[in-house]
């Protein structure tokens, strides 16, 4: 591992993020300053989906993307959701010794994904954060993150297509809650496709004045799952 990682870091380390790691136009208010500042820790639960689109533009604009621990990851769902995979590392199943793992790829990685096995600790959050701040890697983890800059949660999920128990899903419709310090301490709530009817994630436009619910046979009523 160390070694693959030592023949890669010359043309990882190319791909470095700039002052913010952009994210997918439909994510940026979710975020306090509508990009991923490197070095800092995010926490993402409930979604494996959306931990993915986190890194999709990034990944499009060049960064190197690692994920840790994300066992049985599809990699066909992560590029449809438009993560490039010329330019994305996955390790498995790092056991125990997820940490180190996590502090040897922050070195070339701008962006890296990570699952941790069990609870993670005051102090294993905090040596990790060091070593992100001084790579400027960014931490999006799945599940709670002690210190995290900012918490993602989706709370709630739905699909369309799927009327009087018959239909194909056709899009997927979640709520998020993104709560923080700093910049993200005033809490918010946005609802997102991911994805939409097209495939891509965008944001849910609020009903027009004077329209009612949508009618069975023209989308669908939502399934919650």
């Amino acid at each position: 591992m160390e070694a693959s990682l030592s023949a890669l870091a010359p043309q990882l380390q190319l791909a470095r993020p700039g002052p913010l790691v952009p994210v997918l136009p439909a994510l940026r208010t979710l975020l306090p300053q509508r990009g991923l500042r490197p070095g800092t820790a995010v926490s993402v639960g409930g979604d494996t989906a959306l931990l993915l689109t986190l890194a999709a533009a990034a990944t499009a604009a060049g960064t190197w993307c690692g994920a840790i621990g994300l066992g049985g990851l599809g990699l066909v769902a992560a590029a449809e959701l438009g993560v490039r995979l010329d330019r994305f590392v996955l390790v498995e199943a790092p056991g125990e010794r997820w940490p180190e793992v996590v502090a040897a790829m922050a070195d070339a990685f701008g962006i890296l994904l990570v699952r941790p096995v069990g609870p993670v600790s005051g102090a294993v959050a905090a040596r990790l954060g060091a070593v992100a701040r001084r790579t400027g890697c960014v931490l999006l983890v799945a599940g709670p993150w002690p210190g995290a800059q900012l918490c993602l949660e989706v709370v709630d999920r739905s699909w369309t297509g799927v009327g009087r128990g018959r239909g194909r899903l056709r899009a997927r419709r979640i709520q998020v809650t993104a709560a923080g310090r700093g910049a993200a301490a005033r809490g918010r709530t946005v609802e997102l496709w991911l994805p939409d009817e097209d495939g891509t994630i965008s944001p849910v436009e609020p009903p027009m004045a004077g329209t009612g619910p949508v009618a069975d046979g023209a989308r669908g009523p939502l399934a919650v799952v």
